[in-house]
């Protein structure tokens, strides 16, 4: 799916050739959303921390899309007072993907005040840039919905929260170390939740949407230069090493995944569509690590120095809203999601 053409299939909300702003534009996810924009005919403005360490971004993207179609911007410290500012000026979409929350904070209260720094730091920028900015995204996570889990059938809403991992987070009778992923959860519930407490206060005359991303996979734009992520954990299944990506994956239960230029696709689906006031899920199939260990062994058979994951194949049982996320693919001419097995296999044919 992801390899069909796109097709604009109405007047897009934002004109084509407009300016858009992509935070943490050398990631996995932004790339892809850049990667997407481009192709679509926008023109994007993209930020990186350390520009030396990105100058791969700028030539990458020209070399598909041509001359000034890409803009690489330096921010290092995103969370500082007035940062945005001058580089939301004249963009008509601010897509906000970049944070500063790391999986194993513990300390909740001080990573979303960090992370708020950031966000309102975009968010008034956009507003101060009101006569030019019509659209903002605002990059959440699935796990701001809910925490997978084994068996249970549950059905997610817009309007559904984490607020189980929040009181796991939060609960000084637990040990730091039996709480797993719960305080990053946590974090991803209060800072959405803080984005939509700000919209409801200043009433911002722009679009605001928050997509609920699942597990990212698909292939790497430039695996030279790209850890990327959840689809460098994919890299890592197929190589073995390091050892480090290799004990994550092992702790990890199972999910929901999303090709990465799907997630891309929904992102444009946002813009092109004027869609507003919405928890988009990104969720396209459960999915768990051995599942993507044995499509690698079909599609590899010479190779037999995999690896050894806990043999699981529990599939999480919840049911998913998709008629707004479908809705925005078709918006670009997709029909359905791309397969996990075209992920992986799109994937390992970017890095092997």
């Amino acid at each position: 799916m992801a390899n069909t053409a796109l097709k604009i299939t109405q007047d897009p909300f934002i004109p084509l050739n407009s300016l858009i702003l992509v935070t943490g534009i050398n990631g996995l996810i932004a790339s892809h959303i850049a990667d997407q924009l481009l192709s679509a005919g926008y023109r994007v403005r993209g930020t990186v921390r350390n520009k030396a360490r990105c100058a791969w971004v700028e030539p990458f993207f020209t070399s598909r899309y041509g001359a000034n179609r890409i803009e690489v911007v330096e921010v290092p410290d995103i969370t500082a007072p007035g940062i945005w500012n001058a580089h939301v000026a004249s963009v008509s979409a601010v897509i906000t993907v970049a944070g500063v929350a790391w999986l194993d904070d513990r300390d909740v209260p001080k990573a979303v005040n960090e992370e708020l720094k950031c966000l309102y730091g975009l968010l008034h920028a956009a507003k101060t840039h009101s006569d030019t900015v019509e659209a903002f995204i605002y990059t959440s996570s699935s796990w701001a919905a809910y925490t997978p889990k084994v068996g249970v059938r549950e059905t997610l809403a817009e309007e559904s929260w984490n607020y189980e991992a929040v009181a796991v987070a939060e609960d000084p009778s637990i040990p730091d170390a039996e709480k797993g992923l719960t305080p990053f959860m946590a974090i991803k519930v209060k800072v959405e939740e803080a984005l939509w407490d700000w919209v409801a206060r200043e009433k911002p005359k722009f679009t605001v949407n928050a997509m609920l991303i699942s597990t990212v996979i698909g292939p790497i734009l430039d695996p030279g230069n790209q850890s990327a992520s959840t689809a460098g954990m994919v890299r890592a299944l197929y190589d073995g090493k390091p050892k480090e990506a290799i004990d994550v994956i092992a702790t990890l239960g199972p999910g929901w995944s999303i090709d990465a230029r799907d997630a891309g696709r929904l992102y444009l689906g946002v813009l092109v569509s004027g869609l507003t006031g919405s928890r988009v899920y990104g969720f396209a199939e459960r999915f768990n690590w051995n599942q993507t260990l044995d499509i690698f062994k079909e599609l590899y058979p010479e190779k037999k120095d995999w690896v050894e994951l806990p043999r699981s194949y529990q599939c999480d049982g919840s049911e998913i809203p998709v008629d707004i996320p479908l809705s925005l693919l078709r918006a670009v001419g997709q029909e359905g999601w791309t397969s996990l097995k075209e992920s992986i296999k799109d994937a390992a044919e970017s890095f092997v």
